[in-house]
């Protein structure tokens, strides 16, 4: 126990000494460690596992260890009695007490704590069988006996302990001693002299300065505009009476670094609010330029460290990572950790294992349960589980209850803690799972609530999509490019943004975006900043957004219900969309100062208990009512406010992911083949899987060829395009290169198989037939078949020794690799004389299913082509059909289901897109009718669907009354869906 805050940093070491050097989740120390920190704490030595009552262990031996820590404690060790009403207690007991007076250890009383009441014990007993790994019917071993380490009241415990007040005595004395609180912890970022002698506030004012030069292309300060001048005096100033400089000048060294190796990199979130930040190269977004509020970043009323988000691409954020630990060292930088939580899936899966339920019954019953949501009985009786059984309503109860537990430590996508001492003396670190990785204790939060700074390095899919693409046009083009090079404002990249042909592109290429973009038709970089502000909960559940596209299109007039409001309406015409504006509002019209201003916006989190927004109200409407503003506008700013303020974007975060999102679209619409290659490469990323990638890049005219053991690497590479193009697009230089699929699209691919593979392609040229790729890859079985399922030997150049048989037959390949794997190993060489059957060719349904069970897709057709005929047969029209019929016309259509969500602000709503080889579908389903088809909607992936289609603004979705399962002669391999909370 610490008494001060030297004795807490000697825990916090201790504890670290014991998990640095044992695996994760485990922790070993010596009584040379504890005696080694035991300054200023306090040592209770027992409990139901100590050394000190097991009487195997000899007195010479307590007697030894005894007196090392006597030595190290002094009058701080005591022998600790805890009693839960155990029979076996009574011995342990005796035997504390002969050995505490041989040591002359005073006594204190307690009792072990795990829940606050004694209704909590069956909580404790599943969490203590699922963290072992073992059942409720043989936990014996595991879990107590008795449900009396709950936390006693001051009366039961004197109860407990009746007999012995000397022992209650000094559990009261300790109680007293121990006086330290976490408020004592006191954090500096590092921010160390520099060498030539300047301070680091003196250093960030000169980098600055060199680069707001840069930025703005001047050659002196006097050259500088007025407002940038001011702005970046004003932060500066600001920083430096923080004490932040430290922390700028890091993230600085972490970009410079990045753009050193050629890694991609780019600041966002609130960050993008600060010039220093712009200047020093960190973020990309001009705040003067864009009227952002520096005061969302950093306010001197909230005093809080800031938050700076690197957006790294992310295939190479381990680089950082890594080099960041060799830049601070192992002891003053860690990661910090994140707390994966029960839900509704996890929970009834480890708590199911635990009450002994079949996991084939846990399996159908977790399927039908959304991400989060719990199970009911009516789910249990979807799922063929009875729930009047006393084994199933248990499950239902513990559930509940587990739900929302930690369930285990993981690591922070990129958040890192850096200190001027050892971090160690603030929180324990402990090693990670992943290799060269050492965590914190704390989460996020935790250390947000402590205002420790916090340097997030995340990973960013985009970044890698745009550094590959960037990468694969020099090597094949010529033309070396960088984000600041793209021309901005290309006509064509709007005109494909605006049909909502966005597959792939950052941040539109969801459902929800492409139904606003034909309706709000980006035409400039900041109709992108609203886009991908507007299709967020804030704005759809503050009703702002139909009166914002009402505005744009003319349909009503923009007005201000005051003057001094139109300053900071105007470019959002007159609709509050962004944080930064509710923060302006509450400044011009209220009278909020910055600070205040930002407050209020932390006040709207949805992270805040309920009501804190609330306590703003009577001030902001006073305040707007005395600067002349109507009692009823102010009311509705303030309802809009409560609304919005819950999910509310922040501007400078949408510009900076607008400049990604019109770089994606740039390079999707002039280099299709280079974005679909370096897509595919760039996963797992986005909203859509590789298989839908393919098929729509397929349908843009993009040719994609199979994984084939001679052309294939590794990653997906480009190949001249000597085949002819896709029926009706025309002859391009766009698409003069094909994509080779790489070897990683394999099922069970392993990239070792693959450099082993690659190896001996170099150094013997190319492969024969299956038999020579067996013999001098050696790879296994399963990697050697699935090859041969997947068609990647019908580039081999040799004639397969076999009889009447087509050597491209897939069918054949299989058969010589079942041949191959019997003889490799073979030193005879004997003449073949077996003749290979002739097998029948596979059509076109078998040869996208075998793609699909070898690859998860298929570049040689779509799992609905081969079905159309009988498809139209049955008069279901296609997607593209669908998107040319009329509004309110009555559909019946079928589809595969590739994505599913139910947003929180959708009421119920849930919204499906489902595909044919000719594009997608979009549906609508009513929480009435999801609650009538839910167990088909969650688990069938080749679906039926009737409604009515709603065509508007160049929007189409399909309203679905119906759901149904399809009867073809055949069935459609089975995909899987990508869904999303």
């Amino acid at each position: 126990l610490a008494t001060t805050r030297e004795g807490y940093a000697n825990l916090c070491k201790l504890v670290t000494v014991g998990r640095l050097r044992s695996p994760k989740g485990r922790s070993v120390v010596s009584f040379d460690d504890v005696a080694h920190h035991a300054k200023d704490l306090i040592a209770l030595w027992g409990g139901d596992e100590s050394v000190l009552l097991d009487a195997s262990i000899t007195d010479q031996t307590i007697d030894s260890v005894g007196d090392l820590l006597k030595r190290a404690f002094d009058d701080r060790i005591f022998a600790l009695i805890t009693r839960h009403r155990r029979d076996s207690e009574l011995r342990t007991e005796a035997l504390l007490r002969q050995r505490a007076e041989r040591l002359n250890l005073r006594r204190v009383a307690s009792n072990e704590v795990l829940y606050a009441n004694p209704a909590r014990r069956p909580l404790q007993d599943i969490l203590t069988c699922i963290r072992n790994g073992v059942s409720i019917h043989n936990s014996a071993a595991y879990t107590k006996p008795n449900a009396e380490h709950d936390i006693k009241s001051p009366h039961a415990f004197s109860q407990l302990f009746a007999d012995d007040r000397i022992a209650v005595a000094n559990t009261l004395e300790i109680a007293d001693r121990c006086n330290f609180s976490m408020g004592e912890l006191r954090y500096r970022y590092p921010s160390e002299r520099l060498p030539d002698g300047r301070t680091s506030a003196d250093h960030l004012c000169h980098l600055t300065w060199q680069g707001a030069f840069k930025r703005y292309d001047v050659s002196h300060i006097d050259e500088l505009s007025g407002d940038v001048r001011a702005q970046i005096e004003r932060e500066l100033s600001l920083i430096i009476e923080l004490d932040y400089p430290g922390y700028f000048l890091t993230m600085h060294e972490i970009v410079r670094f990045c753009r050193s190796e050629g890694i991609l990199c780019q600041g966002r979130g609130s960050a993008a609010n600060s010039t220093v930040c712009y200047c020093l190269g960190i973020t990309a977004v001009d705040p003067v330029r864009m009227g952002l509020l520096f005061e969302r970043f950093i306010s001197r009323e909230r005093a809080e460290p800031p938050d700076i988000d690197l957006d790294i691409a992310h295939e190479r954020r381990e680089e950082v990572i890594q080099w960041v630990y060799e830049r601070y060292g192992r002891k003053k930088a860690a990661m910090v950790a994140i707390f994966v939580r029960y839900r509704g899936r996890s929970a009834v899966r480890d708590v199911g294992k635990a009450l002994c339920i079949p996991e084939t019954s846990l399996d159908r019953l977790a399927k039908l349960l959304s991400w989060s949501g719990g199970p009911s009985a009516d789910v249990l009786l979807q799922a063929g589980i009875d729930p009047e059984l006393a084994s199933n309503q248990r499950l239902l109860e513990l559930v509940a209850e587990i739900r929302e537990f930690p369930r285990h430590v993981g690591i922070h996508p990129g958040g890192f803690l850096l200190g001027n001492v050892p971090v160690y003396d603030l929180v324990p670190i402990e090693n990670a799972t992943m290799e060269d990785r050492t965590v914190l204790q704390w989460d996020k939060y935790d250390v947000e609530d402590m205002n420790l700074f916090k340097v997030d390095l995340l990973g960013l899919g985009a970044l890698t999509l745009i550094d590959r693409c960037f990468r694969l046009i020099a090597d094949h083009r010529g033309p070396q490019l960088d984000m600041a090079s793209l021309p901005a404002g290309d006509k064509e990249t709007y005109d494909m943004i605006c049909d909502a042909d966005t597959v792939g592109v950052f941040q539109i290429e969801s459902r929800a975006q492409m139904a606003m973009l034909p309706r709000l038709r980006p035409r400039h970089f900041y109709d992108l900043v609203i886009e991908v502000s507007i299709v967020r909960p804030g704005p759809i559940s503050g009703d702002m957004v139909h009166p914002y596209l009402r505005r744009r299109n003319g349909e009503e007039p923009v007005v201000y219900p005051h003057k001094c409001l139109e300053p900071v309406l105007a470019r959002t015409l007159g609709v509050p969309l962004f944080q930064e504006q509710v923060m302006k509002l509450a400044m011009v019209a209220g009278g909020y100062t910055p600070g205040e201003a930002d407050q209020l916006r932390r006040d709207m989190g949805a992270w805040r208990s309920s009501g804190r927004i609330d306590r703003h109200r009577a001030r902001l409407i006073g305040r707007m009512k005395e600067r002349g503003i109507s009692e009823e506008f102010a009311e509705r700013v303030f309802q809009q406010i409560r609304g919005f303020g819950e999910y509310g974007f922040p501007e400078s975060h949408a510009a900076s992911f607008s400049l990604i999102a019109y770089a994606t679209a740039w390079l999707r619409c002039h280099y299709p083949v280079e974005f679909t290659c370096g897509i595919l490469n760039a996963q797992p990323m986005g909203f859509y899987s590789p298989a839908t990638l393919v098929d729509d890049a397929k349908r843009h005219g993009v040719t994609c060829l199979p994984v084939d053991v001679n052309h294939s690497d590794w990653d997906c590479t480009l190949e001249h395009n000597g085949g002819a193009l896709h029926a009706g697009v025309e002859s391009n230089d766009k698409f003069s290169f094909a994509v080779r699929m790489g070897f990683r699209f394999m099922k069970g691919a392993r990239e070792e198989e693959w450099l082993r593979l690659d190896a001996a392609r170099k150094s013997a040229g190319a492969y024969v037939d299956v038999e020579d790729f067996a013999r001098r890859t050696r790879v296994g079985e399963n990697t050697l078949m699935r090859l041969a399922q997947a068609g990647a030997f019908e580039g081999c150049v040799g004639t397969p020794r076999m009889d009447a048989v087509d050597g491209h037959s897939r069918r054949s390949h299989l058969w010589q690799a079942r041949s191959a794997l019997a003889r490799r190993n073979d030193t005879l060489v004997v003449e073949e004389t077996e003749a290979v059957p002739a097998f029948a060719e596979l059509d076109a349904f078998d040869t996208v299913a075998w793609d699909y069970v070898s690859s998860a897709h298929s570049v040689r057709g779509h799992p609905l082509e081969s079905f159309r005929e009988e498809l139209d047969r049955r008069g279901f029209p296609t997607a593209e059909r669908i998107r040319e019929l009329p509004d309110g016309k009555w559909i019946n259509a079928a589809g595969l289901v590739i994505t599913k969500q139910r947003p929180g602000t959708a009421s119920g709503v849930m919204f499906m897109t489902v595909e044919d080889e000719t594009g997608f579908m979009n549906l609508v389903v009513w929480p009435q009718v999801f609650e009538r088809f839910s167990v088909m909607i969650k688990t069938v992936h080749f679906i039926g669907v009737s409604g009515r289609v709603q065509a508007k603004d160049g929007v189409v979705h399909v309203i679905a009354q119906s759901f149904w399962t399809p009867r073809l002669d055949k069935t459609p391999i089975k995909t899987r869906s990508r869904d999303f909370r």
